[in-house]
């Protein structure tokens, strides 16, 4: 849970000119982890709807290499998740009023206090 977390936050951190692949072996993840999270990330948005992209598995390797499987697996369900997540918002953007707003916030409110209760 918490290693998705931390790759989430590298691949939100991604600017300039340094590609995702090239982000995550510098910060230490080894080269078949790097390949293996740039296949998944775009068989991820492409799964999540994108028009962009195709689905990408290479699945010989997949079946033998760990620490490309473990990447694929991180890669996909963090850009499926990030697209989701972008495509819920615009739409909450565009088709919730401020009652709904209201509503939602309320309830996240109620978590919120539920939570720290705990």
């Amino acid at each position: 849970m918490w290693r998705c977390v931390g790759l989430l936050g590298v691949v939100l951190a991604l600017g300039g000119c340094q590609t995702t692949h090239e982000d995550l072996i510098a910060k230490g993840y080894p080269p078949a982890f790097a390949d293996g999270f740039d296949d998944g990330c775009v068989s991820g948005r492409q799964a999540a709807g994108s028009i962009s992209g195709e689905f990408r598995k290479n699945v010989p390797r997949y079946l033998k290499d760990q620490q490309y499987a473990d990447g694929w697996v991180d890669g996909f369900r963090q850009c499926q998740a990030m697209l989701e997540n972008k495509d819920r918002e615009q739409y909450r953007n565009e088709h919730w009023d401020e009652r709904e707003r209201a509503w939602q916030q309320q309830k996240d409110q109620g978590a919120g206090r539920a939570y720290r209760s705990q």
